[in-house]
């Protein structure tokens, strides 16, 4: 499993113009790819991961300062460009496997306490975010 996470001062999904997941920050934007390999171990994992990520400010986490996360499912961040000019995407999970896992990150996340808005699984979605810093991460589990 791997996710971008970037810290933002707001960050909001929108799908068809209309907002399905928002959040003020400051607070993570968290784009969350899922791999084949990937199993429901990793789930409580990733967000244990990002919940105590210390990247916010004075290198503070969102568990430290109850701030919220907005997950977004990305299958995109398991294209291969080492080949040609055209991703493979071998290496992420289909939809049936990933959709379950991405939801059990968020239920994870939940469970901890952490405020968390969503995007749509496998909707095309507009992602807007400020960036703050810029400070973005990569999250391998």
């Amino acid at each position: 499993m791997r996710a971008v996470a970037a810290r933002v001062s707001r960050a909001e999904v929108r799908v068809d113009g209309e907002v399905v997941g928002r959040i003020d920050g400051p607070g993570l934007l968290v784009l969350l790819g899922v791999a084949r390999a990937d199993g429901p171990d990793a789930a409580p994992v990733m967000a244990r991961k990002l919940h105590e990520l210390r990247i916010l400010a004075d290198e503070r986490s969102c568990a430290e300062l109850d701030a919220p996360l907005l997950v977004v499912s990305q299958f995109t961040l398991y294209g291969d460009t080492r080949k040609g000019r055209r991703p493979s995407w071998s290496a992420a999970a289909p939809p049936e496997q990933a959709e379950p896992l991405v939801e059990a990150v968020v239920a994870a996340l939940r469970e901890r306490g952490a405020t968390v808005a969503t995007g749509v699984f496998g909707a095309a979605m507009e992602v807007e975010s400020v960036n703050d810093g810029p400070f973005t991460v990569l999250v391998d589990v």
